[in-house]
């Protein structure tokens, strides 16, 4: 499928909207009620630090809504707003984080079910108004809603796009797209399907072997099985990785990212020389600014000396998990956790965990003078922050 020619169609067909409706003033004024917060906002005017009692609170510099996750809100509540009586419907969750997604459905802003692990379309009529997550939707997805005559409103990320320009590139030159991310979120799930070849690698672990795999060779089928949920439809390792390139989920940590880059880039010029490189490699940087950002400020928090780590997120958020990923390597006791409702007394918190599974930590608050460090993610809005940390307050009164 020519996805640039289809991107072409979709965006000049009058069901289309990437602009909104023209109702930002209200919509400004609203999502400041429900979602920025006094508490937060005085934080920053203390230089990211407050003191109360026996707890002292550090904000990360940067953390919380980005730009792209602040439109993507907007451009739904405007949806809502201007079709007032149409049925609604979202192809995912609009951002990562359950307040948000509650408030999106306490709007009659439906979500496309799934059945058997897959979107059942069936449901949208035509005329019905979609809209398209920040994280965007397949090509398959758009393709299917396009056909069905619906009002299409896309809230992908501008980032998330530059993506997609960057696989569709890979593939105008038959190219392979090294995707780092993970193979099931949404995001990797929408820039495959507008990459030709394509692999996906979670980490440097993953990298690594398919590196060791383009120099040395390996058992075929044991590559194959490794990544047979993470590569496109027959895709072949002894042929399909001579011409490498670099893409990534913009939610994964920056660093990794580079480094796998960097490997590829040595890999390739190992396996056909330094002159014939640009011949068989291509890296082009997809790092979204506010995740490099995010990441940078938490880089900077755990220098200081803290007792104890807050993560907030959507446990589904990438990109929250990857700040999470940071304390822990710091080795900070650090708990990630979605809302207030998360802290059941000063002496048990239930959190996610970095292998993903919830547990209850014991005794997490420690007695005494205490400097915790907050941030969260990009799709966490100031005033869960502020619950959360009125909360610690007031245990520790």
């Amino acid at each position: 499928m020519d996805t640039k020619a289809f991107k072409r169609t979709l965006q000049h067909s009058e069901n289309y909207n990437r602009k909104g409706f023209g109702h930002q003033a209200e919509v400004t004024t609203q999502l400041q009620s429900e979602y920025q917060s006094s508490l937060i906002q005085e934080i920053r005017d203390r230089n990211y630090v407050l003191e109360r009692g026996d707890v002292t609170i550090r904000l990360a510099q940067a953390f919380g809504f980005c730009w792209g996750v602040e439109r993507a809100v907007a451009m739904a509540y405007e949806t809502r707003q201007h079709f007032p009586t149409e049925q609604i419907w979202i192809t995912n969750e609009i951002i990562h984080n359950p307040s948000v997604n509650q408030r999106m459905q306490e709007m009659e802003v439906k979500f496309i079910p799934v059945e058997t692990g897959k979107k059942d379309f069936s449901v949208v009529e035509t005329n019905d108004v979609v809209i398209l997550p920040a994280f965007g939707a397949s090509v398959q997805e758009m393709q299917i809603l396009h056909d069905k005559g619906c009002k299409i409103v896309d809230t992908t990320c501008p980032w998330v796009s530059k993506v997609w320009n960057t696989v569709e590139k890979h593939k105008k030159i038959d190219y392979t797209s090294i995707i780092h991310g993970k193979y099931k979120h949404e995001e990797t799930v929408a820039t495959s399907s507008f990459a030709g070849k394509y692999l996906i690698v979670l980490n440097l672990k993953e990298a690594q072997y398919v590196a060791d795999y383009i120099l040395h060779g390996g058992n075929r089928e044991e590559f194959l099985q490794k990544f047979a949920k993470a590569c496109s439809a027959g895709f072949d390792p002894d042929t399909d990785l001579e011409r490498l390139g670099i893409a990534n989920q913009t939610t994964m940590l920056k660093g990794e990212t580079e480094q796998i880059g960097k490997l590829f880039e040595r890999t390739m010029m190992q396996k056909y020389g330094p002159d014939q490189l640009n011949q068989h490699f291509q890296s082009f940087n997809t790092i979204c600014d506010a995740t490099q950002e995010r990441q940078d400020a938490m880089l900077e928090l755990v220098q200081h000396d803290l007792d104890l780590m807050v993560v907030i997120g959507g446990f589904n958020s990438s990109n929250t998990t990857q700040l999470q990923q940071i304390a822990f390597e710091k080795g900070i006791p650090s708990y990630h956790i979605d809302c207030v409702e998360r802290i059941k007394s000063d002496s048990a918190i239930e959190h996610r965990q970095l292998n993903g599974e919830l547990a209850i930590a014991q005794n997490w608050l420690p007695p005494g003078k205490i400097v915790v460090g907050v941030t969260s993610g990009a799709s966490t809005p100031d005033k869960v922050v502020e619950e959360i940390i009125e909360r610690i307050f007031t245990l520790k009164a």
